[in-house]
C-alpha cells in the first residue's frame, strides 16, 4: 500500500474517531443527533465502489448526496414525527440532521454515479473511472428502488 493510501486511511480513521467522541452514550440520556451506520466496499467485475448507508424513516427525497474530489457526502434529516399530547415514557430513536463523509480510495465516474433507496437501506453505485477527469463537485439524485 502507497503511503498516500496510508496517509488517507489513518485521516478517515481520525475523522470517524472525532464523530465518535462527541456521540455520547444512550443510557446518560444526553446522546443527541441522528448518525446513520455506513458500509462500503469495492468490487472489480464491475469496477466499482458500493456505499450503504442505514436511513430507517428518512424520506429520500430530503437526502442528499455530493461527490467533491474523493468524498461522498450523505446529508438530511430524520424527524420526529408530530404527536399531540404525548408524554414520553421511553425515548431511544435518535432524530435530527445527519451528515455522513466517506472517504472514496478511487476516483470515480460522477455521470454514471447512481442512489436507491429501498426500505430504509440507501445503496449509493459508484463506477471507478477509467481515467481521472476531475468534475468538481456534482449532486446524485436518489431514486426509489
Amino acid at each position: 500500500m502507497s503511503s498516500g493510501r496510508d496517509i488517507d486511511k489513518l485521516h478517515e480513521e481520525i475523522e470517524e474517531l472525532f464523530a465518535d467522541l462527541w456521540q455520547v452514550p444512550r443510557f446518560l440520556g444526553q446522546r443527541r443527533g441522528f448518525r446513520p451506520n455506513v458500509d462500503s466496499y469495492h468490487t472489480d467485475d464491475p469496477h466499482e465502489l458500493t456505499v450503504v448507508v442505514e436511513l430507517p424513516g428518512i424520506d429520500p427525497s430530503t437526502v442528499h448526496l455530493t461527490l467533491d474530489e474523493r468524498t461522498l457526502v450523505i446529508s438530511g434529516e430524520r424527524t420526529r414525527p408530530r404527536v399531540d399530547g404525548r408524554v414520553y415514557q421511553q425515548m431511544e430513536i435518535e432524530y435530527g440532521q445527519f451528515q455522513r463523509q466517506v472517504r472514496l480510495p478511487e476516483d470515480v465516474d460522477t455521470e454514471r454515479a447512481r442512489a436507491e433507496y429501498e426500505h430504509g437501506i440507501l445503496r449509493v453505485t459508484l463506477p471507478v473511472a477509467e481515467a481521472a477527469k476531475p468534475k468538481g463537485r456534482v449532486s446524485i439524485e436518489v431514486r426509489k428502488a
